[in-house]
């Protein structure tokens, strides 16, 4: 992904075709992060913590549910993507942008908790199928990151 140019009203990115599958695979598997991974506190000791969790919780399924109708909308508006010699021109606002960072980053940080949230290096001792493709969406959302 190549940033082409930037307009009065946003960006204008080239993806080519493989990239923009990779891209749209990506961008189905939000949201990733697990629910449990988000606490309000990690202590109890919090007055009403567990009421405030189950708050958290709610408000975080409905803005997910939302966002995910908007990333299938996004995806499917006519002219998303024009085909160009060299691949596809994908423009979006600065506003899209920046929302688009938070999807990838949500896909990104997903994997790596599926992963055990491996650190300070990523060293994987599962090689199952799962571990491999949660390495290369991590990696992926990442990738896409950085470019936007």
């Amino acid at each position: 992904m190549n940033l082409i140019r930037e307009t009065k009203t946003g960006f204008v990115f080239l993806l080519g075709s493989e990239e923009k599958e990779v891209f749209l695979q990506i961008l189905d598997r939000y949201p990733r992060v697990p629910a449990s991974h988000l606490r309000v506190s990690r202590s109890r000791e919090l007055p009403k913590s567990e009421e405030m969790q189950r708050l958290l919780n709610e408000a975080l399924g409905e803005q997910r549910a939302d966002n995910r109708k908007r990333v299938q909308s996004f995806l499917a508006e006519p002219g998303r993507f024009q085909q160009a010699t060299s691949g596809w021109l994908f423009a979006l606002s600065s506003f899209e942008l920046e929302w688009l960072l938070q999807i990838l980053n949500d896909v990104r940080v997903g994997s790596w908790v599926s992963l055990g949230a491996p650190e300070p290096k990523l060293e994987i001792e599962n090689l199952e199928e799962s571990a491999i493709r949660d390495v290369w969406e991590m990696e992926m959302a990442g990738h896409f990151e950085c470019a936007l």
